[in-house]
């Protein structure tokens, strides 16, 4: 009798563990998919306000072409070339923004100085959000590496979560340090 308790109590056990187990891989598996629309939103939001910069007027004809194509790629990019593109617009607007006669220029314009707080404030959400949607991403894999998730398929049917690897270092001119309107 004791036995059959004892395994009973056991399988109790071990059955609240998994149940903990998947639920816990559930929520991350959310937590990602939150990450993910957060990251894609600021993306989009960076993007958006390069394009609208780029048509202003305000930047010279050259870099107004770099940067509207840059950021336009960005916008159209398919899900598998999205890392490439959004890495694409962060050159290109390093390299717009290489020089503080740029930036100057831009600021002493109409409604330049708005546009490049709002740009500023874009380029500086981007690495918060992909680290959030990373660490995310890295907490369910680190899971997911479980013999027991692997072994019971606690996962179920999702998909291997995967990191979003881009270049996200802004312009220096319009990081904290560089940044004379925030």
């Amino acid at each position: 009798m004791t036995t059959v308790i004892c395994v009973v109590a056991a399988l109790i056990l071990l059955g609240l563990y998994l149940s903990w187990t998947a639920g816990r891989l559930d929520r991350l598996h959310a937590r990602i998919d939150a990450a993910r629309a957060a990251l894609d939103a600021q993306l989009l939001r960076r993007a958006s306000v390069a394009q609208e910069l780029a048509t202003a007027g305000v930047l010279d004809p050259a870099a107004s072409i770099v940067l509207y194509e840059a950021a336009h790629a960005a916008r159209q990019a398919e899900p598998d070339g999205r890392e490439v593109a959004e890495s694409e617009l962060s050159q290109a607007l390093r390299a717009v923004f290489a020089e503080p006669d740029t930036l100057a220029a831009v600021e002493a314009a109409p409604g330049g100085a708005e546009a490049v707080g709002e740009l500023t404030r874009a380029v500086r959400r981007v690495p918060m959000a992909r680290r959030f949607h990373n660490d995310a991403v890295r907490a369910a894999r680190a899971l997911r590496r479980h013999r027991v998730v692997r072994w019971l398929r606690l996962a179920g049917h999702a998909p291997f979560p995967l990191a979003f690897e881009m270049d996200d270092e802004p312009p220096v001119l319009l990081t904290a340090e560089g940044a004379t309107t925030a």
